[in-house]
C-alpha cells in the first residue's frame, strides 16, 4: 500500500509466506507443530540440564542458554506468523516491527556467541585437560554467558536505530513474513549506503570472530585427535564434538548467507525459504542435534523417561 505524502508511517503489513487461499491451512499446521516442538525440545533440554546432576557441567551449561535463546528467537517470528496463516488482514505496527526485530537479532547475535563459546569449552576440554576445571570455573562460564547477550544486546540496538531511523515512504508492505533487515531496506525510500555498512560491518564483526574463533578452536582439537593413538579414545572425542559442529554449519551456513550480501543482490522469495530455515528449522533441530547425537544427553533422558515407564 503506497503512502500518502507528508503521512506518518504506523504500521507495515507482510505479504506472508504465500498468496495461496489453499495452503494457508496446511501451513499453519505445519508450522504449529514445528513450533509445539521446538518450545518442548528447548525447554526440555533446559529442565533436563537443570535438573540432571551428571549435565552440571560448563557445555551443557552453555547448551541450555542456546536452547533457552533458539526457544527466545522462534517465539519473537512463530506466533505472528502463524497468526497470518488465520488472519485477513497481516498488520503489525511500527513499534512491534521494531521489538520483532531486536529480540530476533540479539537473539541471532547472543546464539553466534555462545556457539564459539562452547567451541573454546571443547577445545580447553581436549586439549588442556588438566587445567579444564580451573579454566572453566562456574565463574568463568556465567561471565562468558553474560558477555554474550550483553554484546547481542548491544549489536542489535545498533542494527534496531540504524533501520528504523529511516525514512519509510513510498509503502508500508513488507514482502516477507517478518521483519528482517533486507525488506526493510528495500523499503526505505533514502539512501541506505550507509546503514548497510552500519550493519555489515557490525553483523561481519560478530559472525567472522565468532567463526574464526570456532574454526581455530577446532584446528587445535582435531590437531590433538590426530595425536591420540587409541581409535576408541579418537572416536569418543569426535562424538562429543560432532553436535556442536553439526550445529555451527547448519547455523552459520544460512545466516551468512542472509545478511553477508549486498542488498542489491537479495532475492526476496529464495530470502524467505532460507529465513524460514534458520528462523524455524533450526530452532527445532538443535536441541534434536543434541540429544540424538550426544550419549550423556540420551543417557539422562533414558534414565528420566525409564524410570517413569517402568515406576
Amino acid at each position: 500500500m503506497a503512502l500518502l505524502p507528508g503521512s506518518t508511517l504506523t504500521e507495515f503489513i507482510f505479504l506472508g509466506l504465500t498468496d495461496s487461499p489453499e495452503l494457508q491451512v496446511p501451513l499453519f499446521v505445519i508450522f504449529l507443530v514445528i513450533y509445539l516442538i521446538t518450545l518442548t525440545g528447548n525447554l526440555g533440554m533446559v529442565v533436563l540440564i537443570k535438573t540432571d546432576p551428571r549435565l552440571h557441567t560448563p557445555m551443557y551449561f552453555f547448551l541450555s542458554y542456546l536452547s533457552l535463546t533458539d526457544f527466545c528467537y522462534s517465539s519473537a517470528i512463530a506466533p505472528k506468523m502463524l497468526l497470518g496463516f488465520l488472519s485477513q488482514s497481516k498488520v503489525i505496527s511500527f513499534n512491534s516491527c521494531g521489538a520483532q526485530f531486536f529480540f530476533f537479532s540479539s537473539s541471532v547475535g547472543i546464539e553466534c556467541l555462545l556457539l564459539a563459546m562452547m567451541a573454546y569449552d571443547r577445545y580447553v576440554a581436549i586439549c588442556n585437560p588438566l587445567l579444564y576445571t580451573v579454566v572453566m570455573s562456574q565463574r568463568v562460564c556465567l561471565q562468558l554467558v553474560v558477555g554474550s547477550f550483553l554484546a547481542g544486546f548491544v549489536n542489535s540496538t545498533i542494527h534496531t536505530i540504524s533501520i528504523f531511523q529511516l525514512s519509510f515512504c513510498a509503502s508500508n508492505v513488507i514482502n516477507h513474513f517478518f521483519c528482517d533487515v533486507p525488506p526493510l531496506l528495500k523499503l526505505s525510500c533514502a539512501d541506505t549506503f550507509v546503514n548497510e555498512v552500519v550493519i555489515f560491518t557490525f553483523a561481519s564483526l560478530i559472525e567472522m570472530s565468532c567463526l574464526i574463533a570456532i574454526l581455530i578452536s577446532y584446528v587445535y582439537i582435531v590437531s590433538a585427535i590426530l595425536r591420540t593413538r587409541s581409535a576408541k579414545a579418537r572416536h569418543k572425542t569426535f562424538s562429543t564434538c560432532g553436535s556442536h559442529l553439526t550445529a555451527v554449519i547448519v547455523f552459520f551456513g544460512t545466516t551468512l548467507f542472509i545478511y553477508l550480501q549486498p542488498s542489491s543482490n537479495h532475492h526476496m522469495d529464495q530470502d524467505k525459504v532460507v529465513s524460514l530455515f534458520y528462523t524455524v528449522v533450526i530452532p527445532m533441530l538443535n536441541p534434536l542435534i543434541y540429544s540424538l547425537r550426544n550419549k550423556e544427553v540420551k543417557d539422562s533422558l533414558r534414565r528420566r523417561f525409564g524410570r517413569k515407564i517402568f515406576s
